[in-house]
């Protein structure tokens, strides 16, 4: 069993010295898991005086007395100093303890074992001491291999998520980072966690409402980052360990005073507590949107990232950048801008960052007589904002695209974070619409979804292949013209508006189409093949 950098009174009857003693428990074997973390032999009428607490006393019991009250007294106080155990020698001046001591030993509930053997003392301290060492050896070295975990998660491209989730794993607890005035930045759980130990749900309950933030909840473990500012005691930020699976123990401590040194050099970059506190948001939206969040659950571990929708109807929406179009460093700016941006639409608003998926997940709380377009148009036209201001450059189709899903409660959120986020995929590329209706891209999301499939491939080559090949040979191209004609339904006069054709030039190019396809696009069977060829193309080579 693992003590607080000792050994317990167990294991020290059980090692060779006082094994050989032939102990026998008088008192307390209840208690034998009390951490002993020194040995002290002596038989001086004052020692309880020079003992500090969690030692293993030896003696012959000389200075216990000789009249029942005095041994009583000598017994209550070893207890108030907190000894782990009390071991008695029998022999001259003891053939067997008396009632009184051990009636005292078990009221003040320290352990009592009597030798009924002689033992040599030095060599029993020297025996326990080399365990107790040992053992502090053993928890350094469990402790430094987190800390090369961590060391080795962070060269290899991850940042502070990775090192909670390292220490989370290894204490078997939820771990939290947090500003040195007590606000949550972000919340790491452990895959091993109970039903019901959200992370989230775990600050809430211990930690969200706390008006007292400088002392930490009872068996919590609080670390301070160091690096916030001037001076050598300047606190960047908190780490903070919640006992709920199981205890906290010196091992934990050590370990999260190593995380604590490197997360401190992760957190000297520019602004990574933001961009720690988006990702946090990020995460809480993905964990709904795949359905790891119970919706009940969801009100209050929104409240504790600041999002109080009250009734109000939720919208889902979801931007994705273009891949590489967000630089390494960038999503911390990007996520203040945005969130700068959704303060002037005046509604609450929750967003977080995804940087492996290029996704910026968030929900927006629709205030009565607020309509759903009506917020789709404002808060597409604040991320777009937010992007601008962040300064990002567009990598080849670098157009960001937004999707809005349907408003509804939380029953419904995470299903509408999932839908925006494939369908923003799916939609990558598709054109630069202020923002796109998730249902209205089923279609997009159906031929994405099949794009690994040959038959797609094959299906697209049969249907609009000559005319792919004409465009790479020839010109004009005809498949702008083929588009304009599909998405007008056919109305010839709007596609040539479109087209800035004039109608005999239009219907040239259409009947050109109709002989390299021969196809009949009058017929609509043949019509809503072309389309979705079309669409299926941008996901085919």
């Amino acid at each position: 069993m693992e003590t607080e950098g000792g050994i317990t009174v167990r294991r020290a009857l059980e090692l060779p010295g006082l094994r050989g003693g032939l102990p026998e428990v008088l008192a307390c074997a209840d208690r034998l898991d009390r951490t002993v973390r020194w040995v002290h032999a002596g038989e001086a009428p004052n020692i309880p005086a020079l003992l500090k607490g969690g030692e293993l006393l030896l003696t012959t019991g000389l200075t216990l007395g000789s009249r029942p009250a005095e041994q009583r007294s000598f017994v209550r106080r070893l207890a108030d100093r907190g000894i782990a155990a009390l071991v008695v020698e029998l022999g001259p001046r003891f053939s067997r303890l008396p009632a009184a001591i051990v009636d005292a030993a078990r009221t003040a509930g320290l352990p009592l074992v009597q030798l009924h053997r002689e033992v040599p003392f030095v060599a029993v301290t020297e025996e326990i001491h080399t365990e107790i060492v040992n053992g502090h050896y053993a928890l350094l070295r469990r402790a430094e291999e987190v800390h090369r975990r961590c060391t080795r998660a962070v060269l290899d491209g991850g940042g502070a998520p990775q090192v909670l989730g390292i220490l989370a794993d290894f204490t078997a607890n939820p771990v939290f980072l947090e500003t040195p005035d007590g606000r949550l930045l972000y919340a790491a759980g452990t895959g091993t966690a109970p039903v019901g130990a959200d992370p989230l749900q775990v600050w809430d309950g211990l930690r969200g409402d706390r008006e007292d933030r400088e002392t930490p909840p009872a068996g919590a473990v609080l670390v301070e980052v160091p690096g916030g500012g001037q001076g050598a005691g300047s606190v960047r930020a908190r780490l903070v360990l919640l006992a709920v699976a199981g205890p906290l123990v010196t091992v934990h401590r050590m370990a999260a005073e190593r995380a604590a040194g490197i997360l401190a050099v992760v957190l000297m970059q520019a602004r990574q507590e933001e961009e720690l506190a988006a990702r946090g948001r990020g995460d809480f939206l993905t964990d709904l949107a795949e359905g790891r969040i119970a919706p009940e659950d969801a009100p209050a571990q929104a409240r504790v990232l600041g999002f109080r929708p009250g009734t109000d109807p939720l919208l889902p929406v979801v931007m994705r950048l273009a891949p590489g179009s967000a630089p390494a460093g960038s999503w911390a700016l990007l996520a203040r801008a945005m969130t700068e941006e959704l303060s002037t639409v005046g509604v609450p608003a929750l967003l977080g960052v995804r940087p492996v998926e290029g996704r910026i997940p968030l929900l927006l709380a629709l205030r009565p007589g607020t309509g759903r377009a009506a917020a789709a148009d404002r808060v597409a036209a604040a991320l777009r904002a937010g992007v601008e201001r962040a300064g990002l450059e567009r990598a080849g189709d670098g157009t960001p695209v937004v999707v809005v899903s349907d408003a509804g409660g939380w029953a419904a959120a995470g299903a509408g974070l999932r839908h925006a986020a494939e369908a923003a995929t799916a939609a990558q590329g598709l054109g630069e619409l202020p923002w796109y209706d998730a249902r209205r891209l089923d279609i997009d999301l159906l031929l994405w979804r099949l794009r690994d499939q040959p038959d797609l491939a094959s299906f697209v080559d049969r249907a609009i292949g000559p005319l792919r090949e004409h465009d790479r040979n020839s010109r004009p191209p005809l498949l702008p013209t083929l588009e304009a004609y599909i998405a007008h339904a056919g109305r010839k006069a709007e596609a040539a508006r479109e087209l800035h054709l004039n109608r005999q030039t239009l219907y040239n190019r259409l009947a050109r189409i109709g002989e390299l396809l021969t196809a009949d696009l009058d017929d609509p069977e043949t019509v809503l093949a072309l389309g979705l060829a079309l669409r299926a193309r941008r996901h085919v080579p």
